[in-house]
Formats: C-alpha cells, sequence, structure tokens
C-alpha cells in the first residue's frame, strides 16, 4: 500500500476521527481506509439484495391451487 490520498476535513470531522482514533486505540489513516471501503462497498449491491434467497414459496403465487380462477 503506497498511494497517498490528501483530502480536506472540516474541524468537526476531524475531532470525529481523532476522538474514534483514541477511542479504539487504531491509526486515523485505517479508520478513514475502512470507512471508505465501507462506503464503497455498499454501492455494490442494492439494500433489497440481502433479502435475495431468503424467501421461499411458489414463485408465482396465482398458481396455488385454489387461488387461480382460470
Amino acid at each position: 500500500m503506497s498511494n497517498t490520498l490528501t483530502i480536506r476535513l472540516s474541524d468537526d470531522l476531524l475531532q470525529r476521527l481523532r476522538d474514534k482514533a483514541r477511542r479504539t486505540g487504531l491509526p486515523m489513516g485505517q479508520i478513514a481506509r475502512e470507512s471508505l471501503e465501507s462506503a464503497l462497498e455498499s454501492e455494490k449491491k442494492p439494500v433489497w439484495m440481502k433479502y435475495a434467497g431468503t424467501m421461499s414459496g411458489p414463485k408465482n403465487l396465482s398458481s396455488r391451487k385454489g387461488y387461480s380462477r382460470s
């Protein structure tokens, strides 16, 4: 890992980052990288995708016996 990115942070955001680093004992750079990675990862999949494959039943509910009116 040898790439460098320089960003400007608001005073409030910098203080929150420092506080979290102090609480967790992690370097500010690691916290920033993990937060950025998490934000970019959540962009990959829509929120509803976490429920894909968790429901069971017929694919077409109208195919259930007694519910078809054809």
